[in-house]
């Protein structure tokens, strides 16, 4: 039995050797795709990636991609947690009450189908260009996709187990602790996941139509200028704070769904 643990561990890590060296096989692969076709090309609405380096380290050292980067990612944190929280609650009390559900699910159709972009507007005509307003626009936003996952994991929940809590006389804050919650973390994750890649973007809109800072409001500057070595320089950015909140939230917390299970 050691032996044959001891087998399948070291498989596991030769498949996620394999797995790490592929992912950065394409990544390369596509950064040579890029530069040759810069090269190519010879357009300057086309820079090449050592091009698009240049202007990321020039926007480093000038501090401005560092602070930009700095108040759109707090922008996306606080949206993120308000929008999980309340869509959560929302959800979860949809999937485990029908009549609630009966209540308010015309109202999360509306409020799915509504455009981004009207409720940006109308958060700023109503409450101005603050920063509540670009808040509020992106919760309102995010808060029905989430609702909709945790709803969907409310129904899945086993019944049964809270019949054995009940029996038990288990306390309702363990029982929702240690029985209830962790069948929804896949759903909790899914959601957290699209709800943060849809943040991004609803934020990246609030900035640049209401706010005079932030990644948004750069990228509408540089637009106006045609700087597109600027524009992929802050993508870069981007592009790596995202992976990093993939690598140190989102991953550690995958793993131990799939432990649980």
């Amino acid at each position: 039995m050691a032996i044959s643990a001891i087998a399948g561990a070291s498989a596991s890590s030769r498949a996620a050797r394999t797995a790490t060296l592929i992912k950065l096989s394409m990544f390369v692969l596509f950064l040579v795709i890029w530069q040759t076709l810069a090269f190519v090309l010879a357009q300057p609405d086309f820079p090449s990636f050592t091009q698009t380096l240049s202007a990321l380290y020039y926007h480093s050292v000038s501090g401005d991609l560092i602070i930009n980067v700095a108040i759109t990612v707090t922008r996306v944190a606080i949206s993120f947690i308000l929008a999980m929280f309340l869509g959560s609650i929302f959800g979860i009390a949809m999937g485990a009450r029908a009549w609630f559900n009966q209540l308010s699910d015309s109202f999360l159709i509306i409020l799915l189908n509504v455009p981004a972009l009207v409720v940006i507007i109308l958060s700023y005509i109503w409450i101005g260009l603050v920063e509540a307003a670009a808040i509020t626009a992106v919760v309102i936003n995010k808060i029905p996709t989430v609702a909709v996952m945790l709803r969907e994991g409310a129904r899945t929940t086993d019944p049964k187990l809270a019949q054995v809590a009940q029996v038990y006389n288990i306390p309702w804050w363990r029982f929702m602790r240690k029985i209830y919650l962790p069948q929804l973390y896949p759903f909790f994750l899914a959601a957290a996941r699209n709800g943060l890649s849809l943040i991004w973007k609803i934020v990246l809109v609030v900035e640049l139509l209401g706010r005079s800072d932030g990644v948004g409001f750069a990228l509408h500057s540089m637009f106006q200028f045609f700087d597109i070595a600027g524009i992929l320089a802050y993508t870069m950015a981007f592009i790596a704070v995202v992976f990093m909140i993939e690598w140190v939230c989102f991953t550690p917390f995958d793993a131990r769904i799939q432990r649980g299970r």
